[in-house]
């Protein structure tokens, strides 16, 4: 009866512990308004989630659309993010997916349908995938950037698309290859490049133990010895404490320039230590530019990477 009684004590003990191991369940929800911008759908998107405590949650959401990944962002101390879409044209379900953090559980928003009209002039469109990173320092990471043409049937020649990145933490950087991708008239399809996310950890300071030149002590010993000889026989000539004056203040400053100097100090201190890629979780935007020689098209899109 006793070990009964101890078995069903221990029961709600164990079932504490699990939820306390899976983190707090959230909810994720989401807005979207959409508005034009240069003769093109543009859709701000409203996320936010909360844990049920009723707290705000943290890390990262990502937007997707027909569960194809969009975009990403890191949620503020209140739990929020806003990213702002240029949509291809026809309809979209978009949707945001919590993707947790050491104490909360995932979620995913209801879908949102929206929009989109179609454009009269060449454009392209800049998604991501995974829209999410999560990196230890040290690791790199690749995601996949797409350029889908929009009304490539109205070019006259090909269009060239420049990819680059912003935002990133501090001893962080990111890659593209290629850098630059080509929009051929009538296109259809997307064109990807592969962006590799690179971060840094912590290194010691290297000491070396590099011993000094030959060269170095054949000129100190006789310079030093022939001081020596200045200040003894400064004693019996006057004209001579005036010149090893000179000659102690000439090895002095030659000593210390060279015990300054930057590559006296990589030598015989080795190099300095690098500090680590932060901790936290930033959002990072992948840029796509094009420009036709007269005008400039420039789109951007969101992505969250987090750093542990």
């Amino acid at each position: 009866m006793v070990a009964g009684l101890g078995i069903a004590l221990a029961m709600p003990a164990l079932a504490m512990a699990a939820e306390s191991t899976l983190g707090l369940a959230t909810q994720t929800a989401l807005t979207a308004e959409t508005g034009d911008r240069g003769g093109r759908t543009q859709a701000t998107v409203a996320v936010t989630v909360t844990g049920e405590d009723g707290l705000p949650a943290g890390g990262a959401v990502a937007i997707d659309d027909h569960g194809k990944p969009l975009a990403g962002a890191a949620l503020n101390a209140q739990g929020q993010a806003r990213i702002v879409l240029a949509l291809a044209a026809g309809a979209h379900l978009l949707r945001a997916v919590y993707t947790g953090d050491a104490t909360h559980q995932g979620s995913v928003s209801q879908v949102a349908g929206v929009e989109a009209q179609a454009t009269g002039t060449p454009d392209f469109q800049i998604s991501v995938a995974p829209a999410t990173v999560s990196l230890t320092a040290g690791q790199s990471g690749t995601v996949t950037a797409s350029v889908t043409p929009e009304n490539a049937a109205a070019l006259t020649a090909p269009m060239f698309v420049t990819l680059s990145c912003s935002g990133l933490p501090d001893q962080s950087s990111c890659t593209f290859t290629p850098e630059n991708v080509e929009i051929l008239p009538n296109a259809t399809a997307a064109l990807t490049s592969s962006m590799v996310i690179e971060t840094q950890t912590a290194s010691r300071p290297v000491a070396s133990h590099r011993q000094a030149s030959p060269i170095v002590w054949a000129f100190l010993l006789p310079g030093a010895l022939g001081l020596a000889g200045l200040a003894w026989g400064s004693r019996r000539q006057p004209w001579l404490n005036r010149l090893s004056l000179l000659a102690l203040v000439g090895l002095v400053t030659m000593l210390g320039a060279t015990a300054c100097a930057p590559r006296y100090n990589y030598y015989n201190h080795g190099p300095p230590a690098n500090p680590a890629t932060p901790a936290g979780t930033y959002t990072l935007y992948v840029i796509a530019q094009s420009s036709n020689g007269v005008t400039a098209t420039t789109h951007s899109t969101p992505l969250a990477l987090t750093v542990k």
